[in-house]
C-alpha cells in the first residue's frame, strides 16, 4: 500500500478510536450519575438503559480498535484479540443491548403518553402503535444466530438474511416512531414542551435515523450491496470464499485473521459508511438512549 493511503488508513483508524474513548468517559459518567439518581419511579427502567449502553459502548471501543470484516476475516491486527468469531461473540451481546435501548424507550414513551382508544369505545390502539418494539426487538435478536453462523460457515445469504432482519427491524418500528414524532409535537404549550423535552429529541434523533437507515436498507445495502453477492456465490461451482462446517469452520473463523489496511478489501467508499455510522452515530445515541428519555410529570389533556 502507497505511504498516502496507509497514512489514511491509520487516520481514520486513530479518528473512530477517539470518538470511542470519549464515548466511553461520557458512557461512565452517565452511568455514575444515573447511579445516584433519586427518581425512584423510573429506578428499574434507568437501570436498564445505562447497563445496556455501557455493554454497547465497551464492544464498539474494542470493536473500533480491532477493526474486522467478519466473510474474508479481515483484521486490522495481526492477532487473535482480532478473531472475526470473538468479535462476532462480542457483537451478539451490542447488538441486543441496542435494540433493548430502542424497545425500551418505545415502550416508555407509549407507557406515559399513551394513545387514546381509537374507534369504538374500549377499542385500543392497534398492533403498529403498540407492539412493534417487540417486533423490532426479535427481529434484531433472531439476527445474531444467522451472522454468528455465517461467521463460521461462509455463506453468504446467512448474512443477507440477518441484515434483511435488521431493515425489517427499522421499517417495523417506522410508523410507531412517526406517530410518536407527531403526537409529541402535537403539544404547544410551553409547559407541555417543556415536560416532553427529552421525548422531542427521542423521536425526532429516532424518526431521522430510522428514515435514513429503512431507505439505505431497502434501495441501496439490500438490493446492491448484499443479495447479489450471495446469490452468486449459490451459483459458483467453487464458491468464494469457501464454505465451511463443522468444527473446522470454528476453528479457522476463531483462529485466522487476515491482516490489511487496504480499503479495497474492506469493501471501499460503501464499507466505510457503515463502519464509521455505526461506531460513531450509533454510539452517540446509545449515550442519549442511556439518559433514559421520559417525562417528569403526567401531562392531562
Amino acid at each position: 500500500m502507497p505511504n498516502t493511503e496507509w497514512s489514511w488508513a491509520w487516520n481514520w483508524w486513530s479518528a473512530l478510536v477517539v470518538i470511542n474513548v470519549v464515548n466511553l468517559v461520557v458512557c461512565g459518567v452517565l452511568f455514575s450519575r444515573s447511579r445516584n439518581s433519586d427518581d425512584r419511579e423510573h429506578a428499574y427502567y434507568l437501570k436498564l438503559m445505562r447497563s445496556f449502553g455501557a455493554i454497547f459502548i465497551v464492544v464498539a471501543l474494542y470493536r473500533s480498535v480491532f477493526v474486522s470484516s467478519y466473510l474474508n476475516q479481515l483484521a486490522w491486527f495481526d492477532t487473535i484479540a482480532n478473531s472475526s468469531l470473538l468479535i462476532r461473540s462480542f457483537a451478539i451481546f451490542a447488538e441486543i443491548s441496542f435494540a433493548s435501548l430502542i424497545m425500551l424507550a418505545l415502550l416508555q414513551l407509549n407507557k406515559e403518553l399513551p394513545y387514546p382508544a381509537r374507534g369504538t369505545r374500549g377499542q385500543t390502539p392497534g398492533f403498529l402503535l403498540t407492539k412493534t418494539p417487540y417486533v423490532h426487538f426479535a427481529c434484531i435478536f433472531i439476527a445474531q444466530f444467522f451472522a454468528t453462523t455465517a461467521t463460521i460457515t461462509k455463506i453468504e445469504v446467512l448474512f443477507a438474511i440477518e441484515e434483511t432482519l435488521w431493515g425489517v427491524a427499522f421499517l417495523s418500528i417506522l410508523p410507531l416512531i412517526l406517530a410518536q414524532l407527531v403526537r409529541v409535537y402535537s403539544y404547544k404549550n410551553s409547559k407541555a414542551r417543556e415536560e416532553l423535552k427529552r421525548y422531542r429529541g427521542f423521536t425526532l434523533m429516532m424518526a431521522v435515523f430510522t428514515v435514513g437507515y429503512c431507505g439505505y436498507s431497502l434501495f441501496y445495502h439490500l438490493p446492491i450491496e448484499i443479495w447479489p453477492d450471495a446469490i452468486a456465490q449459490l451459483q459458483m461451482e467453487n464458491p468464494i470464499p469457501a464454505i465451511r462446517t463443522g468444527g473446522q469452520g470454528v476453528k479457522d473463523a476463531l483462529l485466522i485473521v487476515n491482516e490489511t489496511k487496504d480499503f479495497t478489501r474492506w469493501g471501499g467508499v460503501g464499507f466505510l459508511i457503515w463502519y464509521t455510522g455505526y461506531f460513531s452515530l450509533c454510539g452517540w445515541m446509545v449515550l442519549f438512549l442511556m439518559t433514559g428519555p421520559r417525562k417528569v410529570i403526567t401531562i392531562r389533556d
